[in-house]
């Protein structure tokens, strides 16, 4: 099964897949979704297959990238022109989300590199994360106007303490360690081991998918410690109960962690903050089905609610499209968001039993 922007090949006991769109930092296209979802069904079934590794690419070759995401740009080209491929691509990446965490053998993703938002959507569920030196991860999609989708409300939300809420509403960037210590990756591997690493998972004889996976964890490092201080700060700040009371304590402190906290959250769009920090709390108590339900609801309102007044389109226009870097969010002030305009993203444009999502368990 061969896709010129998904590389597949089954090498000895493994399958082996190659994110190829490195001009894009292997940004998902709708095709590499179906690409995906179309080879991890066969190879989950295929008794030849005892585990299953996922990598990305840079223009000099193999690694150096995992995936920045979703492709930003076809949706706002989709989305404006009454394209409903945009409508697809969410239902099939959410279902492709949910595979990935139900993976009957091994599925091990190298996220070296760039690893955001449609990127920690096809690694979460593996279920071994390896990261390395180079690492940059983040679900930043507060900046372009949306919320982390891709199953990121319920994997942000089972981070210790209130750390998804902090990751959700800044859309800050974590390395190896802090990944590991949030829950957010397994393994550090250093970058120079990877090629090799790789190279011989494809040419060694394994027990089972177990014993391929097991080998692969004997060749990390261990992660060093997470920053217990800013834990404490993130716990205290992103623990009360909304982005008003939130914002107001940030602005009201003394120390720059707080100041520059509180000027990234000023930049954000301050409807989806609220919409966001809900998210987090709901996904909480939640299936990761129930989860993705509720996103596809939300990534639904976030395109058609306000005609004419998307946050999404807006800022993927100021970010992508015209590169302004000069959002013109509606409203311009966290002060100033209606709760029931929040409450009206979660609820559900579809009755429970035509949802598209209605058949993940």
């Amino acid at each position: 099964m061969q896709d010129q922007e998904v590389l597949t090949e089954i090498r000895g006991q493994v399958g082996c897949i190659t994110l190829n769109r490195p001009k894009a930092l292997n940004a998902l296209s709708l095709g590499m979704v179906r690409t995906l979802f179309a080879t991890l069904t066969a190879w989950n079934r295929d008794p030849k297959v005892l585990a299953i590794a996922i990598r990305g690419s840079n223009k000099e070759g193999p690694f150096g990238a995992f995936c920045a995401g979703g492709d930003i740009r076809f949706l706002h080209q989709a989305a404006t022109s009454g394209d409903p491929r945009v409508e697809d691509f969410f239902t099939e990446e959410y279902i492709l989300n949910h595979l990935t965490h139900h993976l009957g053998k091994p599925y091990i993703a190298f996220m070296d590199g760039v690893v955001m938002g449609g990127g920690m959507g096809i690694s979460q569920g593996a279920s071994l994360r390896i990261v390395t030196e180079r690492t940059r991860m983040a679900m930043p999609e507060t900046g372009i106007g949306l919320f982390p989708d891709v199953g990121g409300g319920w994997f942000l939300a089972r981070c210790p303490g209130h750390a998804g809420e902090w990751l959700a509403l800044t859309g800050e960037t974590i390395a190896a360690q802090d990944a590991v210590a949030l829950g957010l990756a397994d393994a550090v591997l250093p970058s120079e081991r990877l090629v090799a690493v790789w190279d011989a998972l494809g040419v060694q004889t394994f027990a089972d998918g177990a014993a391929a996976q097991a080998w692969v964890a004997s060749q990390c490092i261990a992660a060093g410690a997470g920053p217990a201080s800013a834990r404490a700060l993130i716990d205290h700040y992103f623990s009360l109960p909304d982005v008003p009371t939130l914002i107001a304590a940030l602005e009201a402190a003394d120390g720059a962690w707080e100041r520059a906290t509180a000027a990234l959250l000023r930049q954000r769009s301050p409807l989806m903050l609220h919409v966001v920090l809900e998210q987090i709390r709901r996904a909480r108590t939640m299936t990761l089905a129930e989860d993705l339900r509720m996103e596809r609801d939300l990534v639904r309102h976030c395109f058609h609610l306000r005609p004419g007044r998307s946050e999404t389109l807006e800022g993927i226009r100021a970010l992508a499209v015209d590169k302004d870097k000069n959002p013109a969010w509606h409203p311009a002030r966290i002060e100033d968001v209606d709760p029931l305009l929040v409450s009206s993203y979660f609820a559900s444009p579809w009755p429970a039993e035509l949802h598209p999502l209605a058949r993940l368990a």
